[in-house]
């Protein structure tokens, strides 16, 4: 049931100047991925501000992305919650309307015992059929699985990987030992992609991916195909940009990167606030051709 490999794309969701979603720029980065070789594109995840979005809307998003898709590459809808009842909910309407796989974060705020942890997920799973990513980034939520619960949730066999993105490396490869080895192992810090491709892992779940689609398809594509040191010389490059789209809270660098380049995504919601100093990342935009929708 493995989702992807390659580059998935945490795709940033445009807002109009009244901040109602921008359906048609939706429209227009999905086929611009699609375009420029994407693998994977998530829908309503972090860099998605799916946390500002209302239930009709993020229902709306999902069922809007799907359609403009139609099945030529996975879409993957972000439904965690810290309500488990509400996720449940969100995850079979996803389903329903056809996504192919759901990215699950571990709750947040109200947090949870790693035995709460378990019967979050199970529950998830028990009332879903397609394949869930797990997601663990402790950094936005403020806990994370332990390799324990890891390793039980990964013996559901709807549970089909997990996106990490603690940046620990020591611990991403105790889950390639201690799981499956059908248990999919995802990115969630692109600065350490090669790290965790040269432990098995399958692909990222990229930020940087929104401008830099190609290359972050690239560097996954050159990795699996043994072309490693190619692979890592495309990381390095790269990862001063990176290092640049978090000097600030994600998706704010990222949506002021895109607005600068011409993608034109509009505002952040509230508690977002956009950046009042640009002049740095400009300067790293500036080392780099990104091409925008109409290129």
């Amino acid at each position: 049931m493995s989702v992807f490999r390659g580059s998935g794309v945490a795709l940033v969701t445009p807002f109009n100047e009244d901040f109602s979603i921008n359906y048609e720029k939706v429209r227009a980065l999905i086929e611009y991925h699609i375009e420029h070789q994407t693998d994977s594109i998530i829908i309503c995840g972090t860099t998605g501000e799916a946390s500002t979005l209302d239930d009709v809307e993020h229902r709306a998003l999902i069922k809007f992305a799907v359609e403009v898709i139609n099945g030529r590459v996975p879409l993957i809808a972000g439904t965690g919650s810290n309500d488990t009842h509400h996720g449940v909910l969100l995850s079979q309407y996803a389903e329903s309307v056809g996504a192919d796989a759901l990215l699950c974060v571990t709750p947040y705020y109200n947090k949870a015992s790693q035995e709460g942890l378990y019967q979050h997920f199970k529950a998830y799973a028990d009332h879903v059929n397609i394949p869930i990513i797990l997601y663990n980034v402790p950094g936005r939520t403020g806990m994370s699985f332990s390799l324990e619960t890891i390793q039980r949730l990964s013996q559901i066999e709807n549970i089909v990987g997990i996106k990490e993105a603690s940046g620990d490396v020591a611990f991403a490869a105790e889950i390639v030992r201690t799981t499956p080895e059908n248990f999919d192992l995802y990115a969630g810090n692109d600065e350490i992609t090669v790290p965790i491709l040269s432990l098995g892992g399958a692909g990222v779940i990229s930020v940087i991916a929104n401008i830099l689609p190609e290359e972050t398809h690239q560097l996954v594509k050159l990795y699996h195909n043994n072309q490693t040191k190619e692979a890592l010389q495309l990381q390095l490059e790269m990862n001063r940009l990176n290092k640049a789209l978090f000097s600030d809270v994600n998706p704010i660098p990222i949506k002021t990167a895109m607005n600068l380049k011409g993608f034109n995504v509009g505002p952040l919601r509230l508690p977002l606030w956009k950046m009042t100093q640009t002049e740095a990342l400009e300067d790293v935009l500036n080392t780099y051709w990104i091409g925008g929708l109409n290129d």
